[in-house]
């Protein structure tokens, strides 16, 4: 097992073991402590890759990732999702017109790190929106005439929900760069801590502007129609997500040449 998939399989026993515990407090614990795995392994393997010849050293990749079938209904917040695990490590992305697939560009192993949340907070988005849509205060709405319909709250909860998981996992992210950043002390004659993440973020950015065939940039849906209590519902659940040690995503990957 490489040092890659060692890494990520600590972050799936992190994320398991958030998914068993009761306590809320450990969840939360566990939960960040899977994107500060994640987030400290990327430095680490920055900082090796900064060492190695140019010649042999891993560079950006692409990947296409199946989100759903053609003509579903509601992709767009799973795009969101994807896309709000994306921005916290590392990795751009392009999004088909209907929300049905996107490109992920960036280093491999920062991939396989956003493909593993994605994979474990996917299920729990579709599973909270599905249980809110049941729930008392639902009925509750329908009984006074104030409940909108179900696509719109649907929606807008699992907005919601991503927006919300977005902000927790990019929280953690910045607190892990700066320590690491503020404990890098002298490495020698090598480059800084920070002349390395830089130049990663510019090597990412420069292949993603060569080899992106996107056109225009990617909006969800516009929803004439909006639910507050979906939205509140939908961020409360964002806030105490727990994650699952599924080892891949439930859609299709297909690598793409780069």
């Amino acid at each position: 097992m490489s040092g890659s998939d060692r890494a990520l399989a600590r972050v799936a026993g992190l994320l398991h073991k958030a998914e068993r515990t009761d306590n809320p407090h450990e969840a939360e614990i566990y939960f960040a402590h899977a994107q500060q795995l994640a987030t400290r392994h990327s430095i680490d393997l920055a900082l090796a890759r900064a060492t190695q010849p140019t010649t042999t050293r891993a560079t950006p990749v692409m990947r296409e990732i199946a989100i759903g079938e053609p003509r579903a209904r509601g992709l767009s917040t799973y795009v969101q999702l994807f896309l709000a695990i994306a921005r916290a490590n590392d990795v751009r992305v392009d999004i088909a017109t209907n929300s049905t697939w996107v490109i992920a560009f960036g280093m491999e192993s920062d991939i396989a790190a956003v493909e593993v949340l994605y994979a474990g907070l996917l299920p729990q988005m579709i599973h909270e929106s599905r249980a809110y849509l049941r729930s008392p205060e639902r009925r509750a709405q329908h009984a006074e005439g104030r409940a909108k319909p179900g696509i719109t709250a649907r929606l807008a909860f699992q907005h919601a929900f991503a927006t919300r998981i977005g902000q927790r996992l990019t929280e953690v992210r910045d607190i892990t760069r700066a320590q690491a950043l503020s404990s890098a002390g002298d490495r020698g004659a090598g480059p800084s801590t920070a002349l390395v993440l830089r130049g990663k973020e510019l090597e990412v950015t420069d292949f993603y502007t060569s080899h992106s065939r996107a056109r225009g940039t990617w909006r969800a849906p516009r929803r004439r129609r909006v639910d507050g209590a979906a939205s509140i519902a939908g961020d409360q659940a964002g806030r105490r997500a727990r994650l699952t040690d599924r080892p891949s995503l439930p859609a299709a990957v297909r690598r793409l040449s780069s």
